[in-house]
């Protein structure tokens, strides 16, 4: 994979990768997210993150929101605990269009009045929604309960009273002291040149005002393991377990990623799908997760399942997990369970937006950029006995923490 580098005296990176195709795609992540807000400031990065589509010095809403899609494309944005990202897919010839508009909204909003007030009213009802949701709301509040009293256990959009809160000023000051140009990325993948992608990128970002300043990061605490049972009158039990796990930096990590698809990734093939849902009939959705933060990781398994069923599915995870922690691989298993990950990285790799934010994640948060050729280098490399040594750190009983909706 040949690489386009370029960097900015103001400390904004550019990675890019010329493909084939009529599509482009193109982006900034930018390290901020919900983890970096002080209590009060709880929501705002995922509330600046919907302002920056209200409005420029040079374009009202309107024009924001129909310029690409009035030719077949999309602009998006995201906020993640520890990113914040506006990104755009568009046919090749309006690649520069793409580029001047995330520019534009990033470094240009002006945050009306009257938008925000309107906004508040819109993030609230995403709140309602989310709400009503505890299939997806139960992660937050496990995050909650891991990292109880830590920006890092929050989530991302906040509470109607601290969004009713927030001013243009607070979005201001907020900005002021999180977004740096030294930990921002575009990154690019698209039939563009690498001439054009360089002139494009000093044209548009050449005059955004070096700040290299960011708030101090705050690391987690100790983990306590805990239990909690909420009664929210759901039709169906919902059921967390879960501890934490290895930063995205711990080498680890790709264990840990193999280890929790063995267990419950997204083939059907996984051992909680075939022991729950496929032999038991006691889950329709059963799922396990890995996500890894600068600093820490967490681990989860997720399940819903009628409260009648709730003890026989609890000690049917734990019995997958036991197995896990007292079994070692075989050779045959562990090879496929190898090609199994290779074949989802490089079918990830093929879907180009994704690719895109990928290069742009990577080079932000490492500094580098492996190719596919050594993600699977290390997977490769990946020991039985290393993976039955994280079984046992990460899926020790005593380590385990619950969280249940009935």
């Amino acid at each position: 994979m040949e690489l386009l580098h370029h960097k900015l005296d103001n400390g904004i990176r550019l990675v890019h990768y010329r493909t084939n195709g009529m599509v482009a795609h193109c982006g900034l992540i930018i390290n901020t997210g919900s983890r970096d807000e002080r209590d009060k400031e709880h929501g705002m990065a995922h509330f600046i993150e919907h302002m920056l589509f209200k409005g420029t010095r040079k374009r009202k809403p309107y024009h924001i929101f129909s310029s690409l899609d009035n030719e077949g494309g999309e602009l998006n944005a995201y906020t993640t605990k520890e990113e914040t990202a506006i990104h755009a897919s568009v046919l090749k010839e309006d690649y520069e269009k793409a580029v001047d508009i995330i520019s534009d909204i990033t470094y240009n909003s002006t945050f009306p009045e009257k938008e925000i007030l309107k906004e508040k009213d819109i993030i609230i009802e995403e709140i309602n929604s989310y709400l009503d949701n505890p299939a997806e709301l139960i992660f937050d509040d496990f995050e909650d309960l891991v990292f109880k009293g830590q920006s890092l256990g929050r989530n991302i959009l906040g509470t109607p009273e601290h969004i009713k809160s927030f001013t243009r000023k607070s979005l201001d000051d907020f900005i002021n002291g999180n977004y740096s140009t030294y930990e921002t990325i575009f990154c690019s993948v698209g039939n563009i040149s690498n001439e054009k992608v360089i002139r494009l990128f000093n044209k548009y970002f050449t005059e955004v005002p070096l700040k290299n300043k960011k708030n101090h990061r705050i690391n987690p605490n100790l983990y306590t393991p805990s239990s909690l049972i909420k009664n929210k009158e759901t039709n169906q039990t919902h059921c967390i377990i879960g501890n934490i796990a290895y930063g995205i930096k711990d080498k680890r990590r790709t264990g840990m990623f193999l280890l929790n698809n063995i267990l419950g990734g997204q083939g059907l093939n996984s051992r909680l799908n075939l022991s729950l849902r496929e032999k038991k009939g006691l889950a329709y959705m059963v799922e396990s997760g890995y996500n890894a933060y600068r600093d820490k990781g967490i681990f989860t398994i997720y399940f819903g399942t009628d409260n009648h069923n709730l003890d026989k599915s609890i000690s049917v995870v734990n019995s997958e997990l036991g197995k896990l922690r007292k079994t070692t691989l075989g050779s045959v298993q562990l090879h496929t369970s190898k090609k199994q990950i290779k074949g989802y990285l490089a079918r990830g790799y093929e879907n180009h937006e994704s690719l895109m934010l990928s290069l742009g994640k990577s080079l932000l948060v490492f500094n580098k950029i492996d190719t596919l050729e050594e993600i699977c280098d290390k997977i490769d490399r990946i020991t039985p006995s290393e993976v039955l040594e994280i079984a046992n750190e990460v899926f020790d009983p005593s380590r385990l923490s619950t969280f249940i909706y009935k």
